[in-house]
C-alpha cells in the first residue's frame, strides 16, 4: 500500500509500487483502535497526472486492495473519500475545517433506519425532541437544526408546520452529510446547530442491477422496496433507475395507524463524454389515522403526576394527519479535461398537508377524570401548501498561483418559496371531552367553522458565494470565502428586505501523513420578523462559530476521526419589550440583545477498522446558555454518546452481526403545575441499545434481523411538551435479494 498526500480528496496510485510495512496505533479520548497500513513517500513522478508543481508539495496518495474484504467494498463503506460539504469543495474530511459526519447507504441498511429522521437520530451531535407522533424536531449543540439541503439546494423547514423533511423516506437516498456549526456560506439563512445534505442516488449503473426487499416488523409493520437501475439504451449513454415502495403499520400508541408510498425516479443522459444530465422526479404520500398532536397532561388537578399505558393515545377517532410532497429537478454537469466542473442544479417542490388534530389541555380530577375549569379540547383542522423554486449554479477546480495548485468554487443561486396556511377550529368543553381517565378517542367531530388564513409569504433568496482552498506551504491550507444574500419575505408575517455578507475562514495544518490540526470561523443569519418601538423590523440574527481540532485520516478514508472544540455566539436575538408597543399600536415592540452562547466539544471515529470490522463512535458534550445565564434549550441533552459497529464473522463469512447504543444525559423541562408555580420536571438518563444480524443466504439473497431498544427503557419523547412515549422494544426481519 503507498500513500501520497494531495491538496483535496484523496486520489489511488496505480503505480503499484510496493510499501514499506507499518502499524498505525490511535487513541482518541477511551477509544484505542490499531489498524494496521503500509505506508511509503512518493515522488511526483510516481503519479500519472501529477502537476508541474507537485514536487512542492508532499502529498497522500494511497493504494489498497479492494479484493476481498467488505470493508474494501465502497458501496459497503461506512465512509467516502471525498465530499463537497461545507464549502462545495471536493475535500477529504480531514481538509474541511469543520466538524463533519456521513451516513452511507450501508449504514442506514445494517441499522434499517427507514426514513430520515430515523437516520438523523443515529447522528453524532444530534439529538431529537419528538413533539408528537408527526413532528420530530433536530437540535445540534444546543440551536434548532431548520437547515435541510438536497443535493446542496436549501430548503428551509419551519417548526409550526410540517411537511414531511424529516419523514421522508430514506431508501431514495445515497447517503446523508451532516455538517455541525454556523453553515452560512452554503445555506445562506438558518440557524448555527447544523446543516443536513440529503444526497440522492443516481442513474449511473451501465449495467442492469437491482435490489428488492421485503420486510415485517412489530405493530404490523410491512415494508416494500424495489431499487432498479440499468441503461436505456445499447451505448449505455442513457441510464435510469427507479427506487419505489410502500409501507403500512400500526403502532404501540393505541389508535395509529399510518401508510406510506413513495417514487423516486432519474434518468441520466451523458450529452457529450464530457457532460452529463440528470433529471428526476421524487413523490411521497404519508396518510395517517390517529396522529398525536403534542403530548398528555402531566397532573391531575391534585397535583399528583398522572400514570399513563405506554399506549396511551390523547387524538380523537376523526383525527388525521396527510402529507403529499413532489419534486422535479434537474442538473448539468460539465467536467473539463483541465479539473474543472461547472454544474446547474434547479428545482421545483410541491408540498401540502391536510391534518385534523385534537389537543387536550389542563388538570383532571383523579377520582373522575373530568378536566378542571381551565381545560379544554382544541380541534383545529389545517390546510398547508409549500412550493419552492430553486437554482444553483457553480464553476469549481483548480488554478496555479505563485508556482502553487489551489482550488476555488464560485457560484450563484436564487430560491422563491411561496407558504400559504389555512386553519378552522373549534373548542371542546371538559363536558365534551369527559372522563380522561377512560378516553378512548370517541367524541363528536365538531362543526368545523369557516375557513381562515392563517399566514401567506414569499420568502426570496439571491446569493452569490465564492470559497478558495490556498495552499500556503506544503503543509498548510487556508480557506477563505463568502457569500452575500438578498434576503425579502413579503406577506402576512413580514414586509422586509434583508442583505447580509456571510464570512467563511479556516486552516488546516498537515501534521503527518495521517493527521492535521484544523481552526475556523463560520457564520450564519436568520431574519427576524419582531419590529421595535419605531416600527423597524429588528437586524437578522447572527451566528458566529469558532472551531478548532484535530482530524485523523487512514487507509484513503476508510476510517476518519475529528476531535475538535467549538463557541457558538448567537446575536440580535428578539427580545420582548414590557409595556412597549410598536408605533402605539397593539403589538409588542421587541429590541435586539445578545443571544446564546455555547461552548463544547465533540469527537467521531467512523470507517473500517479492519477489513471485517466496521465502527461508529461518537461524543458530544456542549453547555448553552443565554444572556441571563440561563440554560437554553433544556430539553434537549447536553451530553449524549453514540455507538454502532458491524462485524463479518471471519469464521463465518456469509453471517454479519452487530449493534450499538445511544446514551444522553438528564434533561429537563420548566411546567406550570396545578398550583400555579413553575416546576421542573426531569427526564433522567437513559441508553437505547440495539443489534442487528444478517446472513448472506446465496450470492443475491440475504436475510437480516434488526431489535430495536433492547433492554426496553421507557421515556418522554415530548421533552418540551406534555408526556409522550419512545417505542417499546420492537423487532424487523428483512430478506433483500439483490441482482
Amino acid at each position: 500500500m503507498s500513500f501520497k498526500r494531495v491538496a483535496g480528496p484523496q486520489a489511488r496510485d496505480k503505480s503499484g509500487a510496493s510499501g514499506v510495512s507499518k502499524t498505525f496505533c490511535y487513541s482518541l479520548l477511551t477509544l484505542c483502535i490499531t489498524h494496521a497500513v503500509s505506508i511509503k513517500t512518493v515522488s511526483a513522478a510516481d503519479s500519472v497526472a501529477a502537476p508541474a508543481n507537485a514536487s512542492k508539495e508532499p502529498s497522500l496518495v494511497v493504494t489498497a486492495d479492494t479484493t476481498g474484504g467488505t470493508a474494501s467494498d465502497p458501496a459497503q463503506s461506512y465512509t467516502v473519500p471525498a465530499t463537497r460539504a461545507g464549502t462545495k469543495l471536493n475535500l477529504t474530511q480531514r481538509d474541511i475545517p469543520q466538524s463533519v459526519s456521513v451516513l452511507t447507504q450501508q449504514r442506514i441498511k445494517d441499522q434499517n433506519l427507514q426514513n430520515v429522521g430515523d437516520a438523523l437520530a443515529n447522528v453524532t451531535g444530534i439529538s431529537a425532541s419528538q413533539n408528537d407522533s408527526e413532528r420530530v424536531d433536530f437540535y445540534s449543540r444546543g440551536f434548532y437544526i431548520n437547515n435541510y439541503t438536497y443535493d446542496d439546494i436549501p430548503s428551509t423547514q419551519t417548526g409550526a408546520w410540517n411537511f414531511g423533511e424529516t419523514d421522508g423516506d430514506s431508501a431514495i437516498y445515497e447517503r446523508i452529510d451532516v455538517v455541525r456549526g454556523s453553515t452560512g456560506l452554503m445555506t445562506g439563512t438558518g440557524n448555527p446547530g447544523a446543516a443536513i445534505n440529503m444526497i440522492r442516488k443516481k442513474a449511473d449503473s451501465k449495467t442492469f442491477a437491482g435490489n428488492l426487499s421485503a420486510s415485517y416488523g412489530s405493530w404490523d409493520n410491512k415494508r416494500y422496496v424495489a431499487d432498479l437501475s440499468g441503461p436505456l439504451n445499447d451505448a449505455g449513454t442513457l441510464r435510469g433507475r427507479v427506487v419505489t415502495g410502500y409501507q403500512d403499520q400500526d403502532s404501540w400508541v393505541d389508535r395509529y395507524h399510518k401508510r406510506k408510498k413513495f417514487l423516486y425516479a432519474t434518468v441520466a443522459a451523458d450529452i457529450s463524454d464530457n457532460t452529463t444530465l440528470d433529471l428526476g422526479y421524487d413523490y411521497q404520500s404519508r396518510n395517517t389515522d390517529g396522529p398525536t398532536w403534542g403530548g398528555l397532561p402531566t397532573w391531575y388537578s391534585n397535583g399528583s403526576k398522572i400514570q399513563y399505558d405506554r399506549g396511551a393515545n390523547p387524538s380523537a377517532d376523526w383525527t388525521h394527519y396527510n402529507i403529499l410532497s413532489r419534486k422535479v429537478f434537474a442538473n448539468l454537469t460539465t467536467n473539463f479535461d483541465n479539473g474543472w466542473q461547472v454544474r446547474v442544479n434547479g428545482t421545483h417542490t410541491q408540498s401540502d398537508f391536510d391534518s385534523k388534530l385534537l389537543y387536550v389541555t389542563g388538570y383532571p380530577d383523579q377520582t373522575t377524570g373530568i378536566l378542571n375549569s381551565s381545560g379544554y379540547g382544541f380541534a383545529g383542522w389545517y390546510k398547508g401548501l409549500r412550493t419552492q423554486t430553486a437554482v444553483d449554479a457553480y464553476a469549481s477546480g483548480p488554478f496555479e498561483l505563485f508556482g502553487r495548485q489551489h482550488q476555488l468554487v464560485a457560484g450563484v443561486d436564487y430560491s422563491r418559496q411561496r407558504n400559504r396556511y389555512l386553519y378552522s377550529s373549534s373548542i371542546l368543553s371538559p363536558a365534551q371531552i369527559g372522563d380522561w381517565n377512560s378516553w378512548n378517542g370517541d367524541v363528536a367531530e365538531p362543526d368545523w367553522p369557516a375557513w381562515a388564513l392563517s399566514s401567506e409569504d414569499t420568502i426570496r433568496q439571491k446569493s452569490g458565494y465564492a470559497a478558495a482552498r490556498f495552499s500556503l506551504a506544503d503543509p498548510l491550507s487556508l480557506i477563505v470565502g463568502a457569500r452575500y444574500t438578498q434576503y425579502s419575505a413579503l406577506g402576512t408575517s413580514a414586509d422586509m428586505e434583508k442583505n447580509n455578507l456571510t464570512p467563511y475562514g479556516g486552516l488546516v495544518y498537515d501534521i503527518n501523513e495521517n493527521y492535521s490540526a484544523f481552526a475556523s470561523y463560520t457564520s450564519i443569519f436568520q431574519p427576524q420578523t419582531y419590529r421595535d418601538q419605531q416600527g423597524n423590523y429588528l437586524k437578522p440574527v447572527t451566528g458566529k462559530d469558532y472551531e478548532a481540532g484535530i482530524k485523523g485520516d487512514w487507509d484513503n478514508s476508510r476510517i476518519t476521526a475529528s476531535l475538535s472544540v467549538f463557541r457558538i455566539e448567537q446575536d440580535n436575538l428578539g427580545q420582548i419589550q414590557s409595556d412597549t408597543y410598536v408605533n402605539n399600536s397593539s403589538e409588542n415592540a421587541y429590541r435586539a440583545s445578545k443571544g446564546v452562547v455555547s461552548r463544547g466539544v465533540d469527537f467521531e471515529i467512523n470507517g473500517a477498522v479492519t477489513d471485517n470490522l466496521k465502527v461508529m463512535f461518537g461524543a458530544t458534550r456542549y453547555v448553552a446558555k443565554d444572556a441571563d445565564g440561563d440554560r437554553t434549550n433544556p430539553y434537549m441533552p447536553q451530553t449524549s454518546l453514540k455507538l454502532f459497529t458491524s462485524y463479518n464473522l471471519p469464521f463465518m463469512p456469509d453471517l454479519t452481526v452487530g449493534g450499538g447504543i445511544n446514551w444522553q444525559n438528564r434533561t429537563y423541562k420548566e411546567a406550570t403545575n396545578p398550583s400555579g408555580a413553575t416546576e421542573r420536571v426531569y427526564q433522567g438518563s437513559y441508553p437505547l441499545a440495539n443489534l442487528f444480524a444478517r446472513y448472506q443466504v446465496t450470492k443475491e439473497l440475504s436475510v437480516q434481523g434488526n431489535i430495536k431498544n433492547l433492554f426496553d427503557r421507557e421515556y418522554n419523547t415530548n421533552p418540551s411538551g406534555g408526556v409522550a412515549f419512545n417505542e417499546p422494544r420492537n423487532y424487523s426481519v428483512s430478506v433483500n435479494y439483490s441482482f
